[in-house]
Order: C-alpha cells, then structure tokens, then sequence
C-alpha cells in the first residue's frame, strides 16, 4: 500500500499530520534534498511546498512512479 508524505516549511504542512501524512519538515534547500532522498520506497504521493517543489525541480522527473502535488 502506498503512503502519502509532505516535505517543506512546517507553516504549510503542520495540519496534514493529523490526516496520517508523513511530514518531513524542511526549512532550507539541503532539508529538502535530504528528506526527498530518504523518503521510504512505499511512498506513493508527495505533498509539496512551493520552495520544495522549486528546491526538487529537477529530481521530480526522474522519479515518474511518485506523485506529487504542489500547495499553492
């Protein structure tokens, strides 16, 4: 089964933790690389901020088995 997880700022994603979101909180561009490098394989949807999205732009395209969404 896959699970959802959320990377970037903890003012955007703080709320999806009680819906069972995996939030990885990340406040600077290695954060962000680092918890997208580390997220486990059965991770299905990730749930990006605006700056993690930009910070993973190039990383999204080689991995076209996840999902992800970006918050406005």
């Amino acid at each position: 089964m896959n699970t959802v997880a959320g990377i970037g700022e903890d003012s955007t994603l703080e709320g999806f933790a009680l819906a069972g979101v995996v939030v990885h909180v990340a406040e600077t561009d290695h954060a962000i690389m680092a918890a997208w490098e580390n997220l486990h394989d059965t991770v299905g949807l990730v749930i990006l901020s605006d700056r993690a999205a930009q910070v993973l732009d190039a990383e999204l395209a080689q991995r076209p088995d996840r999902l992800t969404v970006v918050m406005p």
